[in-house]
């Protein structure tokens, strides 16, 4: 299972979603502007408020970190 954690005004949200899409992984998008909810959980894991934020299989990654996206799906 992959979750995305972003913004409305997020330019680095856009590219880890286009990253994601040309990979043609599925993923869950969380707006955290929107779903306070979904921002609790995103602090939970991440310790931090700044997005993008990845959960992919439990594997949290912050920003848009090719190689650590990369390795994280391979698991």
């Amino acid at each position: 299972m992959v979750k995305v954690y972003t913004t409305d005004s997020c330019p680095w949200c856009v590219k880890v979603k286009n990253y994601l899409k040309s990979k043609s992984v599925d993923f869950e998008e969380l707006n955290v502007q929107e779903d306070m909810i979904a921002r609790e959980d995103m602090v939970k894991k991440s310790k931090q408020m700044g997005v993008p934020v990845l959960d992919i299989n439990d594997t949290i990654i912050i920003g848009f970190d090719k190689p650590s996206i990369d390795e994280a799906l391979n698991k």
